[in-house]
C-alpha cells in the first residue's frame, strides 16, 4: 500500500445485519433529545444509518396528528430499529414487535430489550431468552440486548439472533466497558456481530470497544445528555472510525520494559 492509497474504503468493510450492509458502525437512539430539530442535527453528525426508536415512548405513526420522530429521520433514509425499551416481561416484548412490524409495513428487524427491573435496567436473561426464542421462529431478525455474559451471548446467537448486544455499563450511566475481557470474550466466540450496547459516556470508550473487536456500538444518552449533543455525535462518529481502524492495524505488542524508538546499530560512540 503506498501513502496515496486510502487506508479501507467503507464499501471494502461494511457492517452486514441481516443481510443488510452499512459504512457507518455507529447506532445511535432518538431519545432524550430536547426537541426533534435536535434530533434530526446530530444523528445528521453522527453518519448513522441505524436509528432505534422506543416504540412505547416515541410516536411513529401510533398516535395520529402528533408530531413522528419519521418527519426528521424517514425511513427513506434511515434503518428504523424498532426496540422493546420499558417491556419487563417476554410477552410485553413480543407484542411491541408484533406492533412495530404493522407500524414499518411489514419491515422484520428489531431491536430486543426486555428488563429485569427499573432500578439497574438490567436485562432479564430468562424473558430474553424466551422472548428471542419467539421472535426468530416468528421470523423476526432479532437484535437482542444482553448482560456482558459469553455463555449466555452465545447461547442467544444459536436461538438465531441476528446480532448480540452486550452491556458495557448500565444503561444510561457512562460508564464505558467495565469488563472489557468478557466482551473479548463474546467477540471471540462469535459468528454474528457483536454491537455494545448501553453504558458508553464518551469518545474513547466507543474506541476502546471497536479496538476490542466488536462490530458496531449503540449509544444513545452519551450524545443526548452532552452540553452540545450534535458536537458529541460528530466525536464519536470519529472514534468508531479511529477505533476501528486501529483494530484492523493491529496495536504494536506491550511490553513490560522501555524499547528505544531508535535503532542502536551504527550510533558512533
Amino acid at each position: 500500500m503506498t501513502q496515496a492509497e486510502p487506508l479501507l474504503s467503507t464499501a471494502d468493510d461494511a457492517l452486514v445485519i441481516a443481510g443488510h450492509r452499512y459504512a457507518s458502525r455507529l447506532l445511535v437512539g432518538s431519545g432524550k433529545y430536547k426537541s426533534l430539530d435536535e434530533t434530526r442535527l446530530a444523528t445528521e453528525a453522527s453518519g448513522a444509518e441505524i436509528i432505534t426508536v422506543a416504540i412505547r415512548r416515541v410516536n411513529i405513526g401510533q398516535n395520529p396528528g402528533e408530531p413522528s420522530l419519521l418527519d426528521v429521520v424517514p425511513p427513506s433514509r434511515y434503518t428504523i430499529l424498532p426496540n422493546t425499551a420499558g417491556c419487563y416481561t417476554a410477552e410485553d416484548a413480543v407484542r411491541t414487535c408484533r406492533l412495530a412490524r404493522e407500524l414499518l409495513d411489514g419491515r422484520k428487524l428489531v431491536k430486543l430489550e426486555v428488563l429485569a427491573d427499573p432500578k439497574t435496567l438490567y436485562p432479564d436473561v430468562i424473558g430474553t431468552l424466551a422472548a428471542a426464542e419467539t421472535l426468530v421462529k416468528e421470523g423476526f431478525d432479532v437484535m437482542v440486548y444482553c448482560s456482558d455474559d459469553p455463555v449466555l451471548a452465545k447461547r442467544l446467537e444459536e436461538i438465531g439472533c441476528c446480532a448480540v448486544m452486550p452491556l458495557a455499563a448500565p444503561i444510561g450511566s457512562g460508564l464505558g466497558i467495565q469488563n472489557r475481557y468478557n466482551i473479548l470474550a463474546i467477540v471471540e466466540n462469535a459468528k454474528v456481530p457483536i454491537i455494545v450496547d448501553a453504558g458508553v459516556g464518551t469518545a474513547s470508550d466507543a474506541a476502546i470497544a471497536m479496538e476490542l473487536g466488536c462490530d458496531g456500538v449503540l449509544m444513545n444518552t452519551a450524545i443526548a445528555e452532552a452540553q452540545n449533543p450534535v458536537l458529541m455525535a460528530s466525536a464519536m462518529k470519529h472514534a468508531i472510525i479511529a477505533g476501528r481502524q486501529a483494530r484492523l492495524a493491529g496495536r504494536m505488542p506491550r511490553r513490560r520494559y522501555a524499547s528505544a524508538s531508535s535503532p542502536l546499530v551504527g550510533v558512533i560512540e
